[in-house]
C-alpha cells in the first residue's frame, strides 16, 4: 500500500488503470474503502484513488489539533504523490468538509467538485438531527455487535433496510465498521468538523463546476444545511435523492454512479486535435 512520502504519512489505494483521474475523500472514522461502490462502479474507465484519512487505517496520526484545512493539505500530497496536476474531487460528509478546503486552497488543480451529503458549518451546525444523535453516540460509542444496528439506522431509511439484500448490507457494515479508530482519534476529527466553516468563502467556489448531491432523509447532516451549501455556491448544480440516507453511496450507488460519471464527462478538459503530417 502506497504512503506519502512526508508525514503525516497518509495511505492510499489506487483503482483503475486508464481515463480522468478521481480523488476520493471520505467521513468521519470510515476508511477509503467504503467507497467501493463507486471505484467498483468507475474503475473501468476511470482512475481513482481513495484515502485513509489521518489516524485512519494505516495512515499516520499527529499530535494537536486538527482542522479541515489540515486533512485538505493531506489530499494535495496525495496528488503530489501520484503526479496528478489536477482531478475531479468527490467528498462525503465530513470528506466533504475539507474538499471545500481544498478547492478553496487550489482550485487549479479540481477539474470538477462534487460535494455528498455535507454542509458549509458553522456553530453547532455539526450537531446532528434530534433523530441522528442516538444512532451517532450508537456508532461511536456502543461495544460490537450493537454498533451493526446503529450504524445502520443512521445511515439508512426504515425503508430501505426492510428491501436491501442482508448480505450486501453485511458486507457493507464489514467496509464501514472494519477496525475501530481510537478514542483520541474520533475525538480530533469530531474536533475539525466543529471548527469547520466555509460560509463566508463558498462564492469563490463559483468560478469550479461544483455538483452538491442532497440526501432528503438524512438523519445526520439535516438536509436543509446540504440544501444551503447548494444555494451558497454560485453556479452549483443541485441534486436530490428524496428517500435517501446519509448512506446515500450505497443506497442509490448507481444512480449517483451516473451522475458522477455526466459530471466528470462534462468537465474533462478538451484537448486540441492532433494534427498528421505527411
Amino acid at each position: 500500500m502506497p504512503f506519502t512520502p512526508t508525514s503525516p504519512r497518509i495511505s492510499y489505494r489506487l483503482y483503475g488503470s486508464h481515463g480522468p483521474p478521481v480523488l476520493l475523500l471520505m467521513g468521519l472514522g470510515m476508511r477509503g474503502v467504503v467507497w467501493r461502490p463507486q471505484f467498483e462502479g468507475l474503475r473501468d474507465d476511470h482512475r481513482l484513488v481513495t484515502i485513509d484519512n489521518r489516524g485512519i487505517g494505516d495512515s499516520e496520526a499527529v499530535p494537536g489539533r486538527w482542522t479541515m484545512k489540515d486533512m485538505a493539505d493531506d489530499a494535495i500530497r496525495v496528488l503530489d504523490a501520484l503526479g496528478w496536476e489536477s482531478a475531479h474531487v468527490v467528498g462525503v460528509s465530513m470528506g466533504g468538509m475539507y474538499a471545500q478546503e481544498l478547492a478553496l486552497a487550489v482550485p487549479g488543480r479540481v477539474r470538477s467538485l462534487t460535494l455528498i451529503a455535507t454542509h458549509a458549518g458553522g456553530p453547532f451546525r455539526f450537531v446532528p438531527p434530534g433523530e441522528g444523535i442516538r444512532g451517532f453516540l450508537g456508532t461511536n460509542f456502543l461495544p460490537g455487535d450493537r454498533r451493526f444496528g446503529a450504524l445502520a439506522s443512521l445511515l439508512y431509511p426504515n425503508d430501505f433496510l426492510r428491501m436491501v439484500d442482508r448480505d450486501a448490507l453485511l458486507a457493507r457494515m464489514a467496509d464501514q465498521l472494519g477496525t475501530r479508530a481510537d478514542g483520541n482519534i474520533r475525538l480530533q476529527q469530531l474536533s475539525a468538523v466543529a471548527g469547520h466553516d466555509t460560509r463566508d468563502r463558498l462564492h469563490r467556489l463559483g468560478a469550479l463546476s461544483t455538483l452538491v448531491v442532497t440526501a432528503g432523509r438524512d438523519a445526520l447532516v439535516a438536509p436543509r444545511l446540504q440544501r444551503h451549501l447548494a444555494a451558497s455556491i454560485p453556479g452549483a448544480e443541485h441534486l436530490c435523492f428524496d428517500k435517501a440516507g446519509h448512506g446515500l453511496i450505497f443506497q442509490c450507488a448507481r444512480a449517483l454512479n451516473r451522475q458522477l460519471r455526466r459530471h466528470f464527462e462534462k468537465n474533462e478538459p478538451i484537448l486540441p486535435p492532433v494534427r498528421i503530417h505527411a
